[in-house]
């Protein structure tokens, strides 16, 4: 349960990210620079609480191995689900009226698909922090946090744009906030007791999968409507969650 409950702060910022949004949207410049942010917070995430962390358990074979299985698996599950009609479930614009009309009208639920899957890997390494009795990993925790919070605001613009109504935007963010958390605990549950190996190809498994995400979701995005400053609200982003850890 602790792990649970860690899981649900740590994306409840899903929430906050559309409730922002629901009040009062901001621009497209606005998204792109918090989408920066975020891109930096989970670059620093993956750099050292995960591949860094994974590195002292286990080999580097072991490492590549689930970097490449984390990324091919991410490239292959986003692809299908733009193929059903999630592409571009993060986008600002409301491209995601063409998905969904392309698809025949049921995309929606491949966008609500998508953005529950974004979610799990980093969820379910929140909850392996767990493991030892050391509490849960604050700079995972914050990394988590802070990045949810654009990737909602961003795909609550766009989604808004493309007709969907705010009971709908409310039970997507509210079941991928949901499904997170469960995450989050059953990472815990299934690593507990787990081998210094199957951790670390866990950790290494997520680091590939998010590194996909974020090139394929979240950069477009920022590099797109964020200006010349994109870059410098990466690394404050980077930097934060580099601080974060160090203290």
């Amino acid at each position: 349960m602790e792990g649970f409950w860690w899981g649900l702060l740590a994306s409840s910022s899903l929430l906050i990210g559309a409730a922002v949004v629901l009040w009062r949207p901001p621009g497209q410049r606005t998204v792109g620079l918090v989408m920066a942010f975020g891109a930096g917070v989970l670059i620093s995430a993956v750099s050292y609480d995960l591949v860094e962390d994974a590195a002292t358990r286990a080999s580097g074979l072991v490492l590549l191995l689930g970097l490449a299985a984390g990324a091919l698996t991410f490239f292959v599950g986003d692809r299908v689900i733009d193929r059903l009609g999630g592409e571009g479930r993060k986008r600002s614009t409301g491209v995601q009226a063409q998905s969904v009309q392309a698809a025949g009208g049921t995309g929606g639920a491949a966008i609500a698909l998508g953005t529950v899957l974004d979610g799990i890997p980093e969820s379910v390494v929140l909850g392996a922090t767990l493991i030892g009795g050391g509490g849960v990993s604050v700079a995972m925790l914050a990394a988590i946090f802070l990045s949810n919070l654009p990737e909602a605001m961003s795909a609550t613009a766009g989604l808004l744009k493309a007709g969907t109504g705010a009971g709908r935007l409310w039970l997507l963010w509210g079941s991928t906030t949901a499904v997170s958390a469960a995450a989050a605990g059953i990472g815990y549950l299934a690593l507990d007791g787990a081998s210094p190996a199957v951790v670390a190809i866990t950790q290494a498994f997520a680091a590939g999968a998010l590194l996909t995400m974020l090139v394929d979701t979240m950069i477009p995005e920022a590099t797109e409507f964020g200006g010349p400053v994109t870059g410098l609200v990466t690394v404050l982003g980077f930097a934060t969650a580099f601080g974060l850890g160090a203290i």
